[in-house]
């Protein structure tokens, strides 16, 4: 296992993960032809709608041999639409290589995958892109990322030539040149109008990983310059622990800077018994060793021609071909038929994956995203990704009539393999409206049910999913329910305070003298998360707000824990209904870069689409402008900005939160 190496690629649209992710393969070996994305030729965008859109929809799996290390890698969306695909895929990463691109530096979604990496604590490298490009700079580009994502990074490399005569980099760990005068790389000695200049940022290299590193430190004050194996070393630890990211340079599209990025990957990222032992639920912990008990986290479902895949991370233990393993969270049984390894949409047998390996299995019928697997005799229950709620909404409706049984089927299967879409039945209309994270995440399903699933539908246009805020709450709320109709009655007598709270739902008790018995609050407290489905203003769902019990009452043959659920959900209703409410609509930032004597009509544009701007920016003949919209207001921006901009114009969109409507 000290030999496995299990990562991600990360990035904003179009930073070049994926050609990253292709010249990886085609440099070690698994692949005996370059893919292009302009092209449609590559190994990990293999679905028809990838290749047609030239962007990364579906995480994709696939592995490689380096320097005696297997690989294991995920390429991960960059577009905002599917970040739930990149939080599902982080769950199960030791490591992360992170894209940017070298005119743009910093963009909205590498911040946000960014973060997301943080959350899981998930060490990675930097890798900027694209430095043969017009506009490239490797400093401007480190600015940003000590700017907006606050790591302390550390440049290992000096690009030697710039644009088009961008031809290779220096090696500051190693003090040497590495060129690409084909397809390979060569090590030559540092050029001599370049060795000053590669001296003095091997030094400030020297000085930031002294100032990070204990043992670094120490070797820097008594010797004139760290040697290369403790600099590694420093570098190695400061990567593992998050302290510092390395950061490399390349064109990937050119080939250059593969190499040196795989090697970075194998010295400093961390192997499955680098990273912590995992921990379950209930505080009990598994180590990766193939010896100990089977803990495995599901992370991805699809439907293929050959049948049902589950992805899943194997964590401790070994899990076998025909083994019958543990679904921790139904305490059902799943039997484990084949086990796959996997390579893009191509699938080689195994008899076995032990700790540490990423594999798919053929087998489990229900094993969701986010189910643990395990022995069936030490079970153990492991955290599920998180899952982003829905911001989007559309009506999905069959054009023939006798298809609605199919795509009731079609559309289960959809959110099955993609939890950050939800499906319903609206309770007045009548209509299925199918959720998700975005327009063009909704595209693509609609797209899945007509080529997956052989299916005609009508989608009807995009709605925002609005939510219902406390701005003013009501304190001393009464209520009593008392119910008698022949049999056992109900009873139940609560008085509850709500106030506003920045964001979500808090609930506590104050009642003392045993007036409301525990189990009775905690029903109260189930009432009341019943009753913020549906606010007084539109029906949408309520946060924002504390309830506190404040007092209560029972009887002693109708009390009981339905008497006070109920008693506290219609509390709250009324509550709600006394209370001054706010409706709140999803925003999103949105960064738009067009010529510089197009900024005034898009600037107007973005404030007839009531935007609040935040700021601009020169670049080099372009202005980068960042605004505040409404998400409602996004819908059809891309055809909108074309016709402004002659066609020049782009932009870019990540979630904001909410705001209050108007």
């Amino acid at each position: 296992m000290t030999t496995v190496r299990n990562l991600g690629i990360l990035a904003h649209v179009d930073a070049g993960k994926t050609t990253v992710t292709e010249r990886m393969l085609y440099v070690t070996g698994a692949t005996y032809k370059r893919g292009e994305v302009h092209d449609g030729t590559t190994v990990t965008d293999f679905d028809p709608q990838e290749r047609d859109r030239g962007i990364t929809i579906f995480a994709a799996a696939v592995s490689c041999v380096w320097d005696g290390h297997r690989i294991n890698l995920i390429d991960t969306p960059g577009h905002v639409d599917f970040s739930d695909e990149v939080e599902r895929s982080l769950r199960v990463l030791d490591g992360a290589i992170a894209v940017f691109d070298g005119v743009a530096g910093v963009e909205p979604q590498s911040e946000s995958v960014w973060r997301r990496a943080d959350r899981y604590g998930v060490p990675r490298v930097a890798f900027v892109n694209k430095l043969d490009r017009p506009g490239a700079d490797l400093d401007a580009a480190v600015a940003s990322i000590r700017a907006r994502l606050h790591p302390a990074p550390l440049v290992v490399q000096l690009p030697i030539g710039r644009e088009d005569g961008f031809t290779g980099v220096v090696d500051l760990v190693g003090m040497r040149a590495l060129v690409w005068p084909g397809d390979g790389c060569e090590a030559q000695p540092v050029p001599d109008e370049l060795l000053a200049e590669a001296r003095r940022r091997r030094r400030l290299l020297e000085e930031a990983v002294a100032e990070l590193h204990a043992g670094a430190l120490e070797e820097f004050c008594a010797e004139p310059s760290l040697s290369e194996a403790t600099l590694a070393g420093a570098l190695r630890d400061l990567t593992r622990t998050g302290a510092g990211v390395v950061v490399l340079c390349g064109s990937a599209y050119r080939n250059r800077g593969i190499e040196p990025l795989l090697d970075a990957v194998v010295r400093y990222l961390p192997s499955p018994l680098d990273v912590p032992a995992v921990h379950g639920q209930g505080g009990e912990e598994r180590p990766a060793d193939p010896a100990a008990p089977l803990a495995a986290l599901v992370f991805k479902v699809t439907s293929t021609a050959s049948g049902r895949l589950t992805y899943l991370r194997v964590y401790s233990g070994t899990l076998r071909k025909g083994d019958t393993v543990l679904d921790a969270g139904t305490g059902g049984t799943e039997r484990i038929a084949r086990i796959l390894r996997v390579q893009a949409d191509r699938h080689a047998e195994a008899a076995a994956a032990v700790a540490g390996d990423i594999v798919a299995v053929v087998g489990p019928k229900s094993a969701r995203t986010g189910t643990t697997l395990c022995a069936r005799e030490s079970p153990l229950l492991l955290e599920p990704p998180n899952a982003t709620e829905p911001v989007v909404s559309v009506a999905v409706e069959p054009r023939r009539s006798i298809d609605g049984d199919r795509l009731a089927a079609a559309l289960a299967r959809l959110a099955e393999e993609d939890p950050s879409l939800s499906v319903r039945t609206d309770a007045e209309t009548g209509q299925t409206v199918l959720s998700g994270m975005g327009e063009l995440h909704l595209e693509v399903a609609a797209e899945k049910l007509r080529r997956d699933h052989r299916l005609e539908v009508t989608v009807g246009r995009p709605q925002v999913a609005c939510r219902e805020a406390v701005t003013r709450g009501v304190p001393g709320l009464v209520y009593r329910h008392v119910k008698q109709d022949g049999g056992a009655g109900q009873f139940a007598h609560v008085v509850l305070d709500v106030e506003p709270l920045e964001e979500g739902f808090a609930f506590a008790s104050t009642v003392t003298g045993g007036r409301v018995p525990r189990e009775y609050v905690r029903a109260v407290e189930a009432g009341c998360r019943d009753a913020l489905a549906a606010g007084p203003l539109g029906g949408h769902p309520v946060t924002g707000l504390r309830v506190t019990l404040t007092d209560g009452a029972t009887h002693v043959k109708d009390s009981s824990e339905m008497a006070f659920r109920t008693a506290g959900r219609l509390a709250l209703r009324e509550a709600l209904r006394a209370c001054t409410m706010v409706l709140l609509e999803p925003v999103a930032e949105v960064t738009v870069t067009v010529p510089d004597a197009m900024a005034g009509a898009v600037l107007g544009d973005l404030s007839a689409r009531r935007g609040r701007v935040s700021g601009s920016q020169a670049r080099g003949g372009a202005v980068v402008i960042t605004a505040v919209v409404p998400l409602a207001e996004v819908f059809g921006y891309a055809t909108r900005l074309r016709s402004r901009t002659q066609g020049r114009g782009t932009f870019t969109t990540r979630p904001a939160g909410y705001a209050p409507a108007g």
